[in-house]
C-alpha cells in the first residue's frame, strides 16, 4: 500500500527534466539580466569619465591661452615698447621744471581712495556631487520600502472622507 501510494504521486521522469531544465533557464535569464545592468552602468561610468577628461583638457587649453595672452600684454605693455609707441605717436619726455600743475578745488590728495581688487584667475575645483548619488543602495531600499509600510499603517481615525 506504501508503495503504491508513493508510486502515484511520483512525477513522470519527463516532467523532472523540464522543471531541471526550466530552473536552469531561469538561472540563465538572472545572470543574463544582472551582467546587463552592471554592462549598462559601467558603460554610463566610462561615458562619463571620458567626458570629465575632455573638459579637464579644455580646461587646460583655456589656462594655457590665458597665460599666452597674459604673457603678450605684459609684453605689450613693458616701458621699452611704450616709450617707443610713445615716441611715434610723437609725444616727448618733459622736464619736470617746465610742467605746470593745476590746483583742483575739493580734491585733497590726502584721503584714501578705494580701488578695486585686483582680478585674480581662480578656478574652484571642487567636485560637485549630487545628492541622488550620496546614498547607498541599501538607503534607497529602506527609504522605499520601510518608510511606506510605515506611512500605511495608520489608525481608523486618520481618513478623512
Amino acid at each position: 500500500m506504501k508503495k503504491s501510494l508513493l508510486q502515484a504521486y511520483k512525477q513522470s521522469p519527463w516532467r523532472i527534466q523540464l522543471q531541471w531544465i526550466g530552473l536552469f533557464l531561469l538561472g540563465l535569464v538572472l545572470v543574463t539580466a544582472i551582467t546587463g545592468v552592471y554592462l549598462s552602468i559601467s558603460a554610463q561610468a566610462a561615458t562619463t569619465g571620458r567626458k570629465i577628461q575632455f573638459i579637464e583638457n579644455d580646461i587646460d587649453e583655456i589656462n594655457n591661452e590665458i597665460a599666452d595672452l597674459t604673457t603678450v600684454l605684459a609684453s605689450t605693455r613693458s616701458t621699452d615698447k611704450m616709450l617707443t609707441k610713445a615716441k611715434d605717436l610723437g609725444f616727448k619726455l618733459m622736464n619736470t621744471n617746465e610742467a605746470k600743475y593745476l590746483e583742483i578745488p575739493g580734491y585733497d590728495p590726502e584721503t584714501y581712495l578705494a580701488l578695486a581688487p585686483p582680478r585674480v584667475n581662480i578656478i574652484a575645483e571642487s567636485p560637485i556631487v549630487k545628492s541622488a548619488y550620496k546614498s547607498s543602495l541599501w538607503d534607497w531600499f529602506v527609504k522605499q520600502f520601510w518608510y511606506i509600510s510605515d506611512n500605511s499603517s495608520f489608525s481608523e481615525g486618520d481618513l478623512t472622507p
